[in-house]
């Protein structure tokens, strides 16, 4: 496959001379395309024999090889111009088209070359991607592999820290909480309750269980008996008086 040449590529330059841009129209455009400092006319064209000899441009269908004719005109800023070679006043075959935008020339791309430009972006574009995602891979034989992005973190660093929203309770607490309620309400059940929405509560009544009767208990159980006094000691009869000696 024979190389390209890079000067034969003119996709890439482009050509304006601002004396022309003013004045252009259909009528001239071909004279302005035609200027020696145009890259991309050629100078062995149909038109320069054309224009050496003073004749019209109509004289082109009657010649053979490479030729340039206005195939499209936007006026003021748009004209539109085809390079073909021409094998019979009916028969041509399009080599290359220029337009002109506000008096600046361009060569518009084929479509090989455009789909080349387009894979070749993809391409580059994946690659670029692998090599990003090279740059954060790290390895070590106790670890594996693994991911480190240095420049997210940071990133992290320098945004301003948002406060995390705290979960009001954990799952284990509201069961907890809703077995206490229920312990309680049980213990302790509501005095009035509402049928339906905007209605007056009704009470509600609450049936105590009977106490147990408390036991009676006899006063003799509950004054302690009294001690048992000590016998008393027996009486002695008074002493006998004795008859007293004179």
């Amino acid at each position: 496959m024979a190389s390209v040449d890079l000067k034969d590529n003119l996709l890439g330059i482009s050509w304006v001379d601002s004396g022309w841009v003013p004045i252009l129209n259909p009528g001239n455009v071909l004279d302005y395309f035609s200027e020696r400092s145009n890259p991309f006319y050629d100078r062995t064209c149909n038109n320069e024999v054309v224009k050496m000899q003073r004749l019209t441009l109509e004289h082109l269908n009657q010649m053979v090889g490479v030729e340039y004719i206005l195939l499209h005109a936007q006026e003021p800023i748009l004209y539109i111009i085809r390079k073909q070679q021409r094998q019979s006043p009916t028969q041509v075959i399009p080599l290359s088209d220029f337009y002109i935008i506000a008096g600046v020339v361009y060569q518009a791309p084929d479509l090989g070359t455009v789909i080349g430009s387009r894979v070749l972006s993809a391409v580059h574009g994946v690659q670029s991607a692998f090599d990003e995602a090279m740059s954060y891979c790290r390895y070590h034989p106790s670890k594996g592999y693994w991911w480190h992005f240095k420049d997210q973190e940071e990133r992290e660093k320098a945004k301003p820290k948002s406060k995390k929203k705290e979960e009001p309770s954990s799952l284990f607490q509201r069961q907890r909480v809703d077995t206490l309620l229920l312990d309680l309400r049980s213990k302790f059940p509501p005095t009035f309750y509402q049928p339906k929405p905007g209605e007056k509560p009704i009470p509600v009544e609450v049936k105590k269980e009977p106490e147990p009767p408390a036991e009676v208990v006899k006063q003799e159980e509950r004054e302690p008996a009294p001690k048992p006094s000590a016998p008393a000691p027996p009486s002695k009869p008074p002493p006998e008086k004795r008859a007293r000696l004179q």
